[in-house]
C-alpha cells in the first residue's frame, strides 16, 4: 500500500482552499483581488482548484494605475482567458478625470497611493461585500496584524484594533450595511512557500519574476526600469542590468533587484538566501516607517 506524506505546503493549500470556500458560502457578492503578480496569481489558482469544475463564483478585480509593466498586463489577459475568468478593471485614470485625486508631481511621483481612492470607487460601484487579496503576514509587520476575515468599516477603513477573534478557524463576517471584508486566504504563507507552491503546481509566471536584461536608474537605493513613465533625472546614470523582480507594481516605484535568477530552482535558492524581505525593494513602502500601515487605514489593500 503507497503512503501519502503531506507536506505543510498541502496544509497551507488546504487550509487557502477552506478560506476561499468559507468567502463563497458567507459573502453574497465577493471578488478577488488580482495584480499580477505572483502572490495574485497563486490565489487565483488555489480558487480554480477550489471551485473546480466549475467557473469561479467571483471576478477577478484589477486596479489599474496606468503605469503597470507591459509584461504584466499581457500576463494577466492571458491567465484570465486561460482560468475561464470574469475581470473586472478599475482605473486610476480615470479618478483622476474625475478630479477625485491628484496626480502626484515630481521625480518621485507615483500614482501607487492613489489606487486606493479607486479600489474604493470599484467596490462600491460593484457593491463588494468581501475583497480576497494575497497579502501574507511575512511580507511587511503592518500585514501581521490582519486577520484572515479583515473587517473595514462604511468608509472602507481598517482598523487594527477592530477585528474579530478567529478561534479553531471560525470566521464571523456578519456587517452592517456599507461596510465590506477583505479576505486573505494566504495570511500564513510565506515567500518561500509561494515559491515552492509555485514549483510543485507548474504555475507559469510573468518574465519579470526571471533574470533579463534591462535598463535601470538608482533612485534612492531603488533600481527603477525606465521607460516613458520612469524618465532619467539629472545625475542619474542609465546602466544595463542583469534583473530581476521579486514584487510587481507600480513601475514608479516597483525597484529591481540583481540577479542571475532564470529559473524556479535558482530563485528559490535566492530566496532562501536573501536578508532583505520582498517588499524592501519598493519604494513607496520607504516614504515613512508606517506607510503602508497609513494606506491600510485608508482603505488600500
Amino acid at each position: 500500500m503507497q503512503s501519502y506524506r503531506v507536506t505543510h505546503i498541502d496544509q497551507l493549500e488546504s487550509e487557502a482552499i477552506y478560506v476561499l470556500r468559507e468567502t463563497a458560502a458567507q459573502f453574497e457578492n465577493p471578488a478577488l483581488l488580482f495584480s499580477g503578480g505572483k502572490d495574485s496569481i497563486v490565489m487565483a489558482h488555489l480558487a480554480w482548484k477550489a471551485f473546480y469544475p466549475s467557473k469561479l463564483p467571483f471576478p477577478l478585480v484589477h486596479v489599474d494605475t496606468g503605469h503597470n509593466f507591459p509584461e504584466t498586463m499581457t500576463y494577466r489577459d492571458a491567465f484570465v482567458e486561460r482560468i475561464n475568468a470574469r475581470l473586472v478593471v478599475g482605473l486610476v485614470q480615470d479618478s483622476i478625470d474625475q478630479g477625485k485625486v491628484k496626480e502626484e508631481s515630481g521625480p518621485t511621483a507615483s500614482r501607487n497611493s492613489l489606487q486606493t481612492v479607486t479600489l474604493l470607487d470599484t467596490i462600491e460601484e460593484n457593491k463588494y461585500d468581501a475583497c480576497l487579496g494575497g497579502g501574507r503576514r511575512d511580507e511587511e509587520k503592518a500585514r501581521a496584524k490582519e486577520r484572515f476575515f479583515s473587517h473595514r468599516d462604511d468608509f472602507g477603513q481598517w482598523d487594527p484594533k477592530n477585528q474579530r477573534p478567529e478561534l479553531w478557524n471560525t470566521f464571523n463576517a456578519r456587517k452592517r450595511v456599507g461596510e465590506h471584508f477583505r479576505v486573505f486566504p494566504l495570511s500564513n504563507w510565506t515567500e518561500m512557500d509561494i515559491w515552492q507552491y509555485i514549483k510543485a503546481e507548474g504555475i507559469d509566471l510573468p518574465s519579470l519574476y526571471f533574470s533579463h536584461e534591462r535598463e535601470v536608474v538608482e533612485r534612492h537605493g531603488s533600481l527603477l526600469a525606465t521607460s516613458e513613465i520612469v524618465v532619467p533625472q539629472a545625475g542619474e546614470k542609465v546602466e544595463t542590468k542583469i534583473v530581476r523582480f521579486r514584487t510587481i507594481g507600480d513601475m514608479t516605484c516597483t525597484g529591481a533587484v540583481e540577479s542571475e535568477a532564470s529559473d524556479l530552482d535558482a530563485v528559490i535558492h535566492e530566496v532562501a538566501a536573501a536578508r532583505q524581505t520582498e517588499r524592501g525593494t519598493r519604494a513607496d513602502d520607504r516614504r515613512s516607517e508606517t506607510a503602508m500601515e497609513d494606506r491600510k487605514k485608508e482603505g488600500y489593500f
